[in-house]
């Protein structure tokens, strides 16, 4: 999904299925084509993708906006830094 600046909101990557490290890799590449302060929301399944993305955010600039946990999956909010 293409973020508009007429309708500002997260961009979206349904990460379910990919196990560690994939979820970090695509968010990752994801947040390396978005501008400053975009949001990407990435939902997973891999339970170590809720240490990983925290961290890699920490160390990567990024901000990790939470994650909430919902029909066995968890969708993390970071905010390009």
């Amino acid at each position: 999904m293409t973020v508009t600046p007429l309708s500002p909101g997260p961009r979206h990557y349904d990460a379910r299925g990919l196990i560690c490290p994939l979820p970090v890799l695509k968010a990752r590449k994801i947040l390396a084509g978005m501008a400053q302060g975009e949001v990407l929301e990435i939902i997973c399944d891999d339970p170590v993708a809720r240490i990983d993305l925290p961290h890699f955010c920490a160390e990567a600039g990024h901000e990790h906006l939470g994650l909430v946990e919902e029909d066995g999956a968890q969708r993390h909010r970071i905010r390009h830094g």
